[in-house]
């Protein structure tokens, strides 16, 4: 069985929506990116939570996901 996964995206509106891997639609918008983790863990809280960080690393380009 494959482990679970959620992971939150920051959208162009500046909230930020709560994907599992996938989907064509978000299953939840919410204001902050605090508040979208809390409802990825309610939705499942046995899920690893992945959010959407993209910074330059000295090695490997670009990183994309944090995971929680």
């Amino acid at each position: 069985m494959a482990k679970a996964e959620v992971y939150i995206e920051r959208r162009e509106q500046g909230d930020y929506a709560v994907r599992k891997p996938g989907s064509e639609r978000a299953s939840a918008i919410l204001p902050t990116q605090e508040k979208a983790i809390e409802r990825a863990r309610e939705m499942n809280p046995d899920a690893a939570v992945h959010v959407e960080r993209v910074r330059d690393t000295n090695v490997g380009g670009r990183d994309r996901w944090r995971k929680l």
